[in-house]
């Protein structure tokens, strides 16, 4: 069995949204970090988004374990055009097409910025292939909101409405187990 340790990389203290901007994390709160990292296994594989806030993060994981390449896959979902806005601005400029990105999550894509589907399309074969390559590992991933609620989605069998009613903080752990080609959740949003 192929164990998941999706962990969301450390706080941005952005207000508006954060896709494919690299934006820094704070990873300040040196007491969060140390419990984070009892938390998760060792040994382990670490592997992260090429985001810096994810591979920083990823990066004062690493000891005890092995750190693979980061992956642009596990990038967050790219808000296209609202990357950089405040929510309430991007409800302003586009207020029909905002409250169905939210409340019809799928193919609704912000403008010039991708869907939920394509984003679960875009991380899924990493994952796919991690779990055909790692058959018995544990794994770190350090990603972002979005990406994490897919494979929420995928190991759930809820729909991407019903996922986003699932809290994912920063430095949180969501465990999630891939056994016989079947997934399951463990844990959402343990916060060690």
């Amino acid at each position: 069995m192929t164990v998941w340790h999706w962990v969301r990389h450390g706080p941005t203290h952005e207000k508006a949204f954060v896709g494919w901007r690299d934006v820094p994390a704070d990873l300040s709160d040196t007491a969060v970090i140390a419990r984070l990292d009892a938390e998760l296994p060792r040994p382990a594989l670490v592997v992260s988004s090429d985001l810096v806030r994810a591979t920083a993060t990823a990066d004062v994981l690493m000891e005890g374990r092995q750190r693979l390449p980061n992956v642009p896959d596990m990038r967050e979902f790219d808000f296209g055009d609202w990357d950089g806005l405040h929510f309430t601005q991007v409800s302003e400029r586009d207020p029909v097409l905002s409250r169905r990105y939210w409340e019809e999550p799928g193919d609704v894509a912000p403008p010039n910025g991708e869907s939920w589907n394509a984003a679960a399309a875009r991380v899924a074969p990493f994952v796919d292939r991690m779990n055909r390559d790692h058959p018995e590992a544990h794994i770190v991933a350090v990603a972002h909101f979005g990406i994490i609620m897919t494979q929420i989605e995928r190991a759930s069998g809820l729909s991407a409405y019903e996922v986003l009613g699932h809290r994912i903080d920063n430095l949180s752990v969501t465990r999630l187990v891939h056994e016989g080609g079947l997934w399951r959740v463990e844990t959402i949003n343990h916060r060690p």
